[in-house]
């Protein structure tokens, strides 16, 4: 099962957040068939989503990720309930590009940099926080990383990693995020620093145990983490008929009068999930003439 933890350091001056998110990036790609580096963007996009969500206080509140580089992905956007479970979709899922000279999958390129990374907290009020920095790399761990920076001020360490196999399936996948407290000295910042380098990145210390809590150990080593939390997650879609229907309604008067002069039953389908909406004609000028009595 993929799980979240948080821990803190035993001097108080760092907390971390880690998951293990195999299952739902595997079935991230199985929903959206994605190609490999899709798979990897998304992932990542997944973890950073389902970290942050479990760090919300707010029991209904949710966390959206949209990263808009410019690359040949296009929108790349995950979003977590405040439980961790995530959810998302990438524009262009069959996008597919060379290897980098390392051998790994090239994200930074896929994602691009050109743009912005925008996060939004809905957290139950008239309206969301919403939050924005220009991308880094497009790799999503920079970029997150740089966010909580300058956005959040607040020195912040993002790592996260997809491993795909050659069948295009998710052999490991996960993260971690680390923030600083007051009160973190520079001896402290250097240590981090150094076990983080010392990483053989994320999917390798992952890669045939999901247990995040390895990963915790790993970058706090030396600091006597304790673990504060640890959840299940899943990746969950809240999708219903009636979330459909207004975004059938959001789509104009116009197209909507096309659907219904058609003569046809118009099928949708949530971009999260894939799940296949049907409205018949009938059901359709009912919400026109619902949304006209407004």
């Amino acid at each position: 099962m993929d799980t979240t933890i948080r821990a803190v350091s035993s001097d108080g001056f760092v907390k971390i957040s880690a998951a293990s998110i195999r299952g739902i990036a595997e079935r991230a790609r199985a929903i959206h068939d994605l190609s490999p580096v899709a798979t990897a963007a998304l992932g990542r996009a997944l973890c950073a989503a389902s970290i942050l969500g479990d760090l919300l206080k707010e029991e209904k509140g949710s966390v959206t990720l949209r990263f808009n580089g410019g690359g040949p992905l296009g929108t790349v956007l995950a979003v977590s309930d405040s439980a961790g479970n995530p959810r998302g979709f990438v524009q262009n899922p069959y996008t597919d590009l060379p290897l980098r000279v390392d051998g790994k999958l090239d994200v930074g390129k896929a994602v691009g940099k050109d743009g912005l990374l925008t996060v939004s907290r809905d957290l139950g009020l008239r309206e969301p926080y919403i939050g924005s920095t220009a991308l880094m790399s497009g790799e999503i761990a920079d970029d997150v990383a740089r966010y909580f920076t300058e956005s959040e001020q607040v020195g912040a360490a993002c790592g996260l990693g997809v491993l795909v196999d050659r069948d295009r399936s998710v052999l490991a996948a996960g993260g971690f995020l680390v923030q600083l407290l007051p009160g973190a000295t520079e001896s402290l910042i250097e240590a981090i620093e150094k076990n983080i380098a010392a990483l053989e990145g994320v999917t390798g210390v992952l890669r045939g145990n999901d247990d995040c809590e390895r990963l915790v150990e790993r970058v706090l080593d030396g600091m006597d983490p304790i673990v504060l939390s640890r959840s299940e997650i899943e990746y969950r879609c809240y999708c219903s008929r009636e979330r459909v229907s207004e975004a059938v309604l959001s789509a104009g008067e116009k197209e909507l009068l096309d659907m219904i002069q058609s003569g046809e039953p118009a099928h949708v389908s949530c971009q999260f999930c894939d799940r296949e909406y049907t409205f018949e004609t009938w059901e359709l000028e009912k919400l026109m003439k619902n949304a006209e009595a407004m």
